[in-house]
């Protein structure tokens, strides 16, 4: 079991590090935003293998692509540490940075590369996508 937390601690997570989809690099305008840097690093999880210990909320907003994307980040501190995509039922995705051990983690995929910013490209040894890989309709 791995875990990890928000900035100032309120928000704690549990998750079973074998039970991983997959990471992905994320360069899209909205992941942008919310990081304020040029990408996201997320890994998806089933969400029966993760447990949240804390009280977060949500923001809920309507991606490039029309998917209903919800964030979840900590009241207290802000940080963002979960993403529920509505299309994607069960999953979720959890952001690395948060993570206590990252030793494990494998980005195999890098996705929005047209968006991503020429002061961070797009991983080339990762599998690039224009948008989405085929994961929101």
């Amino acid at each position: 079991m791995q875990k990890g937390h928000c900035l100032c601690g309120n928000v704690q997570y549990e998750f079973d590090e074998t039970q991983v989809g997959f990471g992905l690099h994320c360069h899209c305008k909205d992941c942008q935003r919310v990081t304020g840097s040029g990408k996201a690093t997320v890994i998806m999880f089933p969400q029966s293998a993760v447990t949240i210990n804390g009280e977060y909320k949500t923001f809920s907003s309507l991606g490039s692509e029309g998917s209903h994307v919800n964030r979840g980040f900590c009241p207290n501190c802000g940080s963002q540490m979960f993403t529920f995509v509505d299309e994607i039922p069960g999953q979720m995705f959890i952001k690395a940075g948060g993570m206590e051990d990252t030793s494990w983690l494998s980005v195999e995929t890098t996705c929005w590369t047209s968006t991503a910013r020429d002061w961070l490209p797009a991983d080339p040894s990762t599998a690039g996508f224009e948008k989405n890989p085929g994961l929101t309709g």
